[in-house]
């Protein structure tokens, strides 16, 4: 599906705050299809969805990772469909701490959680960005988050997992295919 399908799109919704590998995602896919759209980022995309206009000139960009993704679809199903999936390489995931020292409890997005050791305590943030800035004002003591926001967030990486490829998901409003 090319641009002109989405020449009226104005708004790209997803997840933030800033530094989330959707934001990352959505940025590319905008500029893919050559549009002239603002990036609207949401605590979760839940939020997104309820803050998306229906008549064609926004779309959600979800992660196919995203917990409650099914929930999100079938509970929309008369608003929304998924008009097309692409594959994006996240930003390098992280743990990470604001000392360098190993946590003993961290704060991690539901979805990458599992790349930390399993003795260590998770707190469930709404993103991996989010996880990054709870650590930072010493919620937790560590965190899964993506390198950027560890960055940004003065925090010492431990753990570099890498990039992967992922898989992200284009949902329009039915009334817009």
């Amino acid at each position: 599906m090319g641009k002109f399908m989405y020449q009226g799109v104005r708004t790209v919704h997803t997840l933030g705050p800033t530094g989330t590998n959707l934001e990352a995602a959505s940025r590319w896919w905008r500029d893919s299809k050559q549009l002239d759209a603002e990036v609207r980022l949401h605590s979760t995309l839940e939020v997104g969805v309820e803050n998306m206009a229906m008549d064609g000139s926004a779309v959600l960009v979800a992660c196919i990772v995203y917990p409650e993704l099914h929930t999100l679809v079938f509970k929309n199903v008369m608003r929304l469909e998924i008009a097309e999936c692409f594959v994006f390489p996240t930003h390098h995931m992280v743990l990470a701490s604001r000392d360098g020292a190993m946590p003993s409890t961290l704060a991690s997005h539901p979805a990458p959680h599992s790349l930390a050791p399993t003795e260590l305590e998770r707190v469930f943030v709404n993103s991996n960005a989010q996880a990054a800035i709870d650590c930072a004002k010493g919620l937790v003591d560590g965190c899964i988050t993506t390198l950027v926001a560890a960055n940004a967030n003065g925090l010492k990486v431990l753990k570099d997992y890498g990039s992967l490829p992922m898989g992200f998901s284009i949902h329009v409003p039915r009334s817009s295919v």
